[in-house]
């Protein structure tokens, strides 16, 4: 290394002023290359520089030479700037990149790594001072800020009085909470006013708290957006808030769910194949094994059915999500399956609306669609939870022991459903159903083996209703209507297709009410048929004719298919030798609207065929799925129809009170073999006193019985005792 190259010692006497001991000139903005905390290096680069002279002077003096201060070693502003350049590009050069340094700037390589080290240092610090300023900057703005609301709080005045709203000196958090707790307060009182104290909990005493009543099951007239008619039922008692069981029926809500994902999920050895070879039955033993927690052992005397079907829905995921909660769509889209809904208590839901996280408090009632077989009343909590992007699920699990003085003959265990959107509006639907049930008490006669197989409730029922449903609600907001145009036939704009189907809507919503009612009822009528009949007044019902209106319905077997059954009364030619209305004469079809892929789902209107001068057309809604079929009719006066499909009248107005068929298959086919044969059940309505205030006669109720009976021996004529 030249002379040149090198750096003079520059002694400037600041070394005491420097509190950091860190080398920094602030004069020419550069970094020592010392470090006050190394001796080594201070050494080694005194050694270097110190001049002999100092030490001869201090032996002439005779006296002890003055303690040492320490020198600092200045760089050039040339070495400075190459160094802050260098460290710009590469602020932790490695040992070759510091020795090509020295040799460049006439450093050592330990000046030039304690150069580097006090630059970082430094650099570190101003970063850090930066960060504080800008902090204590946003600090203060915040403070201003939060005083300024505070100002506008305590000037804050009424819009309507103008007078002064400002709450003193109390915080803004203390006065929230104060309103939190006022209406808290008055939620309690609300509650207590209502509930009854709980005794026991699970089997542990309860403290002195506002506890949950047992549900009422008395579904009154808009209850579920259906007119039923009649007492159905003896409670009074409404379901109150279940704010102390909110964390347990959340908890239980919760291993509801996550029990409802395995089921829908894991196959063998859970699920195994059922009795009619192509649904799956429950393994008890391996659910046992499997969930050891939950609702916890079965119950003496109860019969378990489970079942899981899996098919796919003209529908996307929140839509039918949005359906299952809502107690009214939901008893509507599975009408021959849920007779009542209520929702009894909202516990938790969404804020934004997407049900992500709903749970409430449900009662409803099963049937099956018969006279002849008892309901199943059921209490629980429906959890409806997102799981992913198009994935979601709802599940239902009892709480009915969470009711001391509740004690219904059907537990829910964990069932419901799991939906993933597959594309272009379409989900797939896995449905799991797992009740127990004490049916010991009833007596099913023709519907036993249906029953007891675990096929009435079966899964596949309901995934089969909610497809037929979604057909029906997508052929309903389509634009062109599917029909049959023939010489025969009226020429129907899509506004009259519209309303055609409204109307068959109708003619199915009131038939399965009827049928509903007269079940609960317990009048019996006379003869070989068990027929039941209930008494209805209607007093300014939209679309009901005034007066008294009897309804009945009674169940039947006949040896046949329930295809065959279906076609058959389904077919307008044909029903001149069954349906009494028709007084002999032979029906024609005038109009056909098709609501599904298959071309049997349809609203008609039929009409005589030879009989110029009648008033009355009939309205015949035809359904029909795997597991159930329906032929359903009203007549109606013609002249209202020709308002509602070409005078742009409203269809709810069209009067009329529908007959019809329930068809369900026995219960004894087999796959590939015996079909088995089919269960009917029929139910009439009729205006048998014109106006609100006349009075019922005992004939007017052997007639109509006798109506019924005549319909139902013709049917079995047609369908003699053969092999099904």
């Amino acid at each position: 290394m030249s002379q040149s190259n090198m750096v003079p010692v520059v002694n400037n006497g600041d070394g005491d002023n420097n509190e950091n001991n860190n080398n920094v000139n602030n004069n020419n903005g550069g970094a020592d290359n010392t470090n006050a905390g190394n001796d080594s290096g201070v050494q080694e680069l005194g050694s270097g520089n110190t001049s002999s002279g100092n030490h001869g002077e201090g032996l002439e003096n005779n006296q002890a030479p003055p303690p040492k201060k320490k020198r600092y070693n200045r760089h050039s502003q040339l070495q400075i700037q190459e160094l802050e350049s260098f460290f710009r590009e590469c602020p932790h050069p490695d040992d070759n990149q510091r020795n090509a340094l020295g040799v460049q700037l006439g450093l050592d390589p330990v000046q030039i790594k304690f150069w580097f080290q006090n630059k970082r240092t430094q650099s570190k610090n101003q970063q850090e001072r930066h960060d504080n300023s800008e902090l204590r900057t946003a600090n203060n703005q915040l403070k201003f800020e939060n005083q300024r609301l505070k100002e506008a709080i305590r000037q804050a005045s009424c819009p309507k009085c103008g007078g002064k709203t400002a709450i003193g000196e109390m915080c803004f958090e203390e006065h929230h909470l104060r309103i939190l707790n006022a209406r808290m307060t008055e939620e309690i009182k609300q509650l207590s006013a209502t509930a009854e104290t709980i005794e026991k909990l699970r089997g542990k005493p309860v403290m002195s708290h506002p506890g949950m009543s047992p549900p009422t099951f008395e579904f009154g007239m808009g209850s579920n957006g259906r007119d039923v008619y009649g007492n159905v039922g003896n409670h009074s008692r409404e379901t109150t808030g279940a704010v102390d069981n909110k964390p347990i029926i959340m908890e239980l809500a919760v291993g509801a769910m996550e029990e409802l994902l395995v089921m829908a999920q894991v196959a063998e050895p859970l699920w195994m194949g059922g009795v009619d070879g192509t649904s799956l039955a429950l393994n008890l033993a391996e659910y046992t094994r499997t969930f050891r927690k939950g609702l916890g052992p079965r119950l003496n005397g109860f019969r378990t059915e489970a079942s899981r079907e899996t098919g796919l829905v003209a529908m996307c995921p929140i839509g039918i999500v949005e359906m299952l909660m809502d107690e009214n769509l939901w008893s509507t889209m599975f009408l021959g399956i849920v007779g009542r809904a209520k929702n009894h208590e909202q516990i938790c839901a969404d804020a934004a609306g997407n049900f992500n996280g709903n749970l409430q408090i449900m009662s409803a009632e099963y049937q099956v669609l018969s006279p002849l077989v008892s309901t199943r009343d059921s209490y629980f909590v429906r959890y409806s939870k997102q799981q992913g992007e198009g994935l979601w699920t709802v599940v239902d699990v009892s709480i009915d022991h969470l009711l001391p003085n509740l004690h219904p003959k059907c537990r829910r265990r964990p069932s419901g459903c799991l939906i993933q959107e597959i594309h272009s509006g379409y989900s797939k639907v896995t449905w799991v159903e797992h009740v127990e049930v004490d049916d010991s008490a009833g007596s099913y006669s023709i519907f036993k083996h249906l029953i007891c197989t675990g096929q009435a409730f079966a899964a596949n029922r309901w995934v089969a209703a909610l497809a037929r449903q979604c057909e029906r609600i997508s052929s309903m907001l389509a634009t062109n209507f599917q029909s049959v145009d023939s010489g025969d036939h009226i020429t129907l704009t899509n506004h009259g297709k519209m309303s055609m189907l409204k109307i068959a809507e109708r003619v199915g919503r009131s038939f399965f009410n009827g049928l509903t009612s007269s079940m609960g009822s317990t009048f019996s009528g006379a003869g070989g048929e068990d027929i039941r009949v209930m008494t209805m007044k209607s007093v300014d019902d939209l679309g009901k004719p005034p007066g008294i209106i009897l309804c009945a319905a009674t169940s039947f077997w006949v040896p046949v298919p329930p295809n065959t059954v279906f076609d058959y009364l389904r077919d307008e030619t044909n029903r001149a030798q069954w349906d009494v209305l028709c007084e002999g004469e032979m029906m024609q079809k005038i109009a056909e609207v098709i609501n599904g892929r298959d071309n049997r789902n349809c609203a008609s209107l039929l009409r005589k065929v030879n009989t110029c001068q009648t008033k009355m057309m009939i309205v015949q809604e035809t359904s029909t799925d795997p597991t159930a079929s329906f032929v359903l009719y009203a007549p109606v006066d013609m002249k209202s129809m020709e308002i509602a499909l070409h005078g742009g009248g409203d269809p709810d107005f069209v009067a009329l009170l529908p007959v019809g068929f329930a068809i369900l298959p026995d219960g004894t086919g087999q796959p590939g073999g015996n079909e088995g044969g089919s269960l009917l059940t029929v139910s009439f309505q009729r205006l048998v006193v014109s106006g609100p205030s006349g009075q019922l006669s005992i004939s007017s109720v052997a007639n109509f019985e006798n109506l019924v009976r005549r319909t139902v021996l013709r049917i079995k004529a047609l369908f003699p005792c053969q092999t099904a």
